[in-house]
């Protein structure tokens, strides 16, 4: 059997492998406050880093604290985070949740996050303005360290060209379908996240991946059916 031919279970667990060795596994704990990362991930849609980091730290040295921002003129809340892609959307979504937050807790902490199971956790999470599956995940494994998978762009996109989903599998279901091939330990699943983002980021980009570096080319779809046979413009 070819490598790429392998079933994806398989295959999802030698890509892990493969990737722990190639990038290092990384101890997990929390980068940043819980309130932080979850308003600094609504932040970051389709906005790289320093961009999301600038509007973050903008939005609260203009208004000072969670209740400013809450308080705050909408189109002033919109131009402090004006660094970021889609101000207009992400500025009401950013008051409605605090609003939320504040109402159903009576103050802005989400700390009680820690002692739900997992899937009343993401129930919660996901009716807040804004607040989607990969903002959920990201949130639960990176601050609260549940058994979850965040799968964002990077991850999606090396997934399906490796072949540990199908290609007509959309990003929600990604979630899913991958977190049941994967041990269920927080560690192992923010080892799994980490390196393929940063595999997405460096070596299996959106244009022109760079397939002859890459340690998956033995068991990728995309290396044996399409760059192998020089069929991508790329090749």
């Amino acid at each position: 059997m070819e490598g790429h031919e392998r079933p994806a279970e398989e295959k999802t667990m030698i890509t892990h492998e493969l990737l722990n060795q190639e990038y290092k596994r990384l101890e997990l704990d929390p980068r940043r406050s819980h309130m932080h990362e979850l308003i600094s991930t609504m932040l970051s849609h389709r906005t790289n880093h320093a961009d999301e980091q600038k509007a973050y730290y903008t939005m609260l040295e203009r208004f000072g604290d969670w209740e400013g921002v809450l308080n705050a003129p909408e189109d002033e809340l919109a131009d402090a985070v004006s660094t970021t892609r889609y101000p207009l959307q992400k500025a009401p979504q950013i008051q409605q949740t605090l609003r939320m937050i504040k109402e159903e807790r009576g103050e802005m902490n989400i700390d009680f996050l820690a002692d739900l199971p997992v899937e009343e956790a993401m129930a919660w999470l996901t009716r807040l303005p804004g607040v989607g599956p990969k903002t959920a995940t990201l949130l639960l494994l990176f601050n609260f360290k549940k058994p979850v998978l965040p799968v964002d762009t990077h991850v999606f996109r090396v997934s399906q060209r490796v072949g540990l989903i199908g290609a007509k599998v959309t990003a929600n279901k990604a979630h899913d379908i991958l977190l049941e091939m994967l041990p269920k330990d927080a560690t192992e699943l923010f080892n799994f996240h980490k390196h393929l983002f940063w595999h997405g980021q460096k070596v299996c980009t959106w244009s022109y991946p760079r397939c002859e570096k890459c340690v998956l080319n033995g068991i990728c779809n995309y290396y044996s059916q399409v760059r192998a046979k020089g069929i991508d413009k790329a090749a």
